[in-house]
């Protein structure tokens, strides 16, 4: 569809030397695209005048009269349809961009809406007061970049091609009116917030503290792994066997089955192979398995060896309550039906069918079945959660643990009291908690508590003040988002358009 329009511009400033022209040289026809409507292209048929320059020595001589917000030099698409596909390579990059024009009637290639999403002017700033800073990968483990965000109004502000202290500090300085810092614990943020912005606060982000001391607990919890024993019931005693009793097999799965059959075969091929003189790497390209799968399996003296840890092994809804089973079974309660109505209002929300499972496993079983103690991530996780939110048997279970365990009794209080302090925004508090902290021997605790102390004052501010860098870990995954989209062609100029302009 063809629409016709005409130039009427009888005078025009030259764009070569800006003197004013009214010598009509010559007219000619444009037919640049538009719009589509309705689903059919439209292509506008303009009438254009050609002025000749008054001034003698203008390089340009000549030049073309222009429609404003139609026309533009040189374009072969108006302003509006330019506009149109920029926004849509915004949104979608080259590739998914160029379809979606296709299918609203424009025929564009994807290194065109590219080439309109980097012609984009700059975005204008406005002076921020709150900025937060983090960094993102452009390449995970090798190269990574620093984002800035107006905290305030939650809009990028810009994006640094390196996290270098030098460059944060180059940056602030440029902006005398920044008053709060939002950062995580980096050092080099803190070293370059401190250079180019002296006298801006600095806050340590909330969640990254609450982060690592999670990882503290946890080790702490690894180390004293012993004591978590202390939930497992011990087994009762079993008169041994006749000694002609063949030894039970260590296999989870019973003769024949499929699973075992295939894993056995596959841990003899390997060794007959190994043993004839084959490299791993030569035995992986023979079977078609990876490397790492011919190194497990070369490890495993006995096929048994490779059946722990496999999905039968995984964690059940009746993980957390067989510690009660186990107890009740020691009492001489065997029925499954009334047991699985007594943990019911425990809070158990599985089937019978999985507890009488449990306890068919006890009755058949040679060997005594009991509940394995929790992992240290487990009752980390109890350490770490509030009190009020643990269902009975996990209470039961961590007072358990800390009755038998003082260390993990003191790691408790220090991560709760710490939890209060973070909540309530108690930033006073934080020199009484290292003090206490230090008074118990949690060395995982003491390493935290030194990384805090040399960088008390914003950690202080960030247990105190409203400010937290939420805002910049949400820009951070869109990064990932747009950068995933212009895999292969995200450089770091149309990156940084499409985060601070989409």
């Amino acid at each position: 569809m063809r629409v016709e329009a005409q130039c009427t511009t009888v005078g025009v400033a030259c764009p070569g030397c800006g003197a004013w022209s009214t010598r009509i040289h010559s007219s000619y026809l444009r037919f640049p695209a538009d719009v589509p409507s309705a689903g059919r292209s439209v292509v506008l048929q303009l009438r254009v005048r050609r002025f000749r320059c008054r001034n003698t020595v203008c390089p340009r001589g000549t030049f073309a009269g222009q429609i404003p917000g139609l026309s533009c030099r040189h374009g072969q698409r108006t302003e509006r349809l330019r506009s149109t596909l920029a926004a849509v390579g915004l949104a979608l990059a080259g590739r998914a961009g160029a379809l979606l024009a296709a299918v609203l009637g424009v025929a564009v290639s994807r290194s065109t809406v590219l080439r309109l999403v980097d012609a984009l002017p700059e975005p204008e700033a406005s002076a921020p007061r709150v900025v937060g800073v983090d960094e993102y990968a452009t390449r995970k483990g090798r190269h990574y970049g620093t984002v800035l965000v107006d905290v305030e109004t939650r809009r990028p502000i810009d994006l640094l091609p390196d996290r270098e202290a030098a460059s944060l500090a180059a940056w602030l300085a440029q902006w005398p009116g920044v008053e709060v810092v939002c950062r995580d614990r980096a050092p080099f943020f803190a070293e370059g917030a401190a250079a180019g912005a002296p006298q801006a606060v600095q806050v340590a982000d909330r969640w990254h503290l609450w982060h690592n001391l999670s990882e503290a607990a946890e080790r702490t919890v690894a180390q004293h792994r012993q004591c978590l024993r202390a939930l497992a019931p011990a087994a009762p005693e079993h008169e041994p066997g006749p000694a002609s009793e063949e030894k039970p097999s260590s296999s989870p799965w019973p003769t024949g089955h499929r699973f075992a059959e295939r894993t056995r075969a596959k841990h003899a091929t390997i060794h007959a192979l190994l043993a004839a003189g084959h490299s791993k790497r030569s035995v992986a390209r023979q079977l078609g398995m990876s490397q790492n799968t011919v190194l497990r399996y070369s490890r495993a003296e006995t096929p048994e060896d490779l059946f722990n840890g496999q999905w039968q092994n995984r964690t059940s809804v009746v993980d957390e309550y067989k510690t009660y089973l186990d107890d009740r079974w020691n009492d001489g309660c065997t029925n499954a039906w009334k047991l699985w109505e007594e943990i019911l209002p425990l809070g158990y929300k599985g089937s019978y069918q999985r507890v009488r499972a449990y306890l068919h496993k006890k009755r058949v079983s040679p060997r005594p079945v009991t509940a394995r103690p929790p992992s240290p991530r487990t009752v980390a996780g109890w350490i770490l959660s509030r009190p009020e939110t643990l269902t009975e048997p996990e209470q039961l279970q961590l007072k358990t643990v800390r009755t038998h365990c003082p260390d993990l009794d003191a790691l408790t209080r220090h991560v709760r009291s710490f939890a209060v302090m973070l909540t309530d925004r108690q930033g006073e508090r934080l020199p009484d908690w290292l003090d206490a902290v230090r008074q118990d021997d949690l060395p995982s605790v003491h390493t935290l508590a030194a990384g805090i102390d040399r960088d008390r004052d914003a950690v202080i501010a960030g247990l105190t003040l409203p400010w937290n860098s939420g805002v910049v870990e949400g820009h951070v995954n869109r990064i990932k988002m747009l950068k995933r989209q212009m895999f292969g062609r995200a450089g770091f100029q149309l990156l940084r358009k499409r985060v601070l302009l989409a």
